[in-house]
């Protein structure tokens, strides 16, 4: 009798990709703040729908502009599909962006900042996000930290507005 393949030390290509993908999904999430600093999680008592219009005023309140927008839960229903509501807002302003490519054109590839609406099982929304000052910390511009710095409040607030706190 042959010895399984995983006992001689090799593992067919699909079994293993099947095995990390175990380890992958039984693996605990640390913490609600992800896997890079400086992010922050607000649970909130709205549901899915009503705080992501509730961000988009709160966006257009604090004069910032909504660059773009993606919902997976949204196209996946338009195919019939029903997931837990999602969105990725996109969000920045031209006054940001020229400050930030004079301080460092690099960082431009951070732009637009992301707010991400995601669905509770008990069907309430959280906003995810990440402070500007540590989307921009690896640059290492005096610059680029104060315009983050500012940026920081304006999403600490856009947040707090919309989550009604």
């Amino acid at each position: 009798m042959k010895s399984p393949a995983w006992h001689k030390g090799r593992l067919r290509p699909a079994a293993w990709l099947l095995a990390v993908m175990l380890m992958w999904a039984a693996s605990p999430v640390t913490g609600a703040d992800g896997p890079y600093p400086g992010t922050n999680q607000v649970n909130t008592r709205h549901g899915f729908d009503e705080l992501v219009v509730r961000l988009e005023r709160a966006i257009a309140d604090h004069k910032m502009g909504l660059v773009a927008q993606a919902s997976a839960s949204r196209g996946a229903a338009a195919r019939g599909v029903k997931i837990p509501g999602n969105a990725v807002l996109m969000v920045f302003r031209n006054d940001y962006a020229v400050r930030m490519l004079e301080a460092s054109v690099p960082a431009g590839i951070e732009a637009p900042l992301r707010l991400y609406v995601t669905e509770n099982p008990d069907g309430t929304a959280s906003i995810t996000y990440r402070l500007p000052s540590a989307v921009f910390a690896p640059y290492g511009s005096g610059e680029l930290d104060r315009m983050a710095s500012e940026l920081d409040a304006v999403f600490r607030k856009i947040v707090h507005d919309a989550a009604g706190r």
